[in-house]
């Protein structure tokens, strides 16, 4: 049986190098969990999600006909979860990860900052494209309410939303 001590550090107490790998996963994130509760109990889906340059914001395209959306609808926390690449590490607990607790808001087309997140989105995922012209498929804004990130073993982080964006600017 293996043992292993986790260290819970302050965001202030994180060394550049775990800066970089957060910046480096949020970044080129294209898929993320999506944690929601349904009936009182949690669910978790995969959807494609971007963030905004300053992190202070990650946004998914969704089927308003998916569970998750019909959950974010009557709940707006939510949970997402976002991972380093598993790319045949030894051992995959140590890949690094951002669990994030927020908020969902839905994005009416139109408003302010919707056409930035829509190219945003379509840069990213070109077949999504189609998608937007679809009525079902919609725009949410994640908002974090704070965030976990483990940069591997002995390394985790309790970060705010003011500090994912302090991070976003190195």
């Amino acid at each position: 049986m293996v043992c292993g001590w986790i260290i819970l550090l302050w965001a202030g107490d994180m060394d550049s190098q775990s800066e970089n790998l957060l910046i480096h996963i949020i970044a080129n994130m294209r898929t993320a969990a999506l944690g929601t509760i349904r009936d009182e109990a949690p669910r978790v889906s995969m959807v494609t999600c971007v963030a905004a340059q300053d992190f202070s914001a990650y946004y998914v395209h969704i089927s308003r006909l998916a569970q998750h959306t019909v959950d974010m609808q009557k709940n707006k926390n939510v949970g997402l979860l976002i991972t380093e690449i598993d790319n045949g590490h030894v051992d995959p607990q140590s890949l690094a990860r951002l669990s994030i607790r927020g908020t969902a808001e839905f994005m009416e087309n139109g408003e302010p900052g919707y056409a930035p997140v829509k190219a945003m989105y379509i840069e990213r995922f070109p077949a999504s494209e189609p998608l937007f012209k679809l009525a079902d498929f919609e725009l949410w804004r994640i908002k974090p309410k704070g965030a976990r990130f483990v940069a591997g073993f002995s390394k985790a982080f309790n970060l705010t939303p003011e500090v994912l964006q302090k991070i976003s600017q190195k």
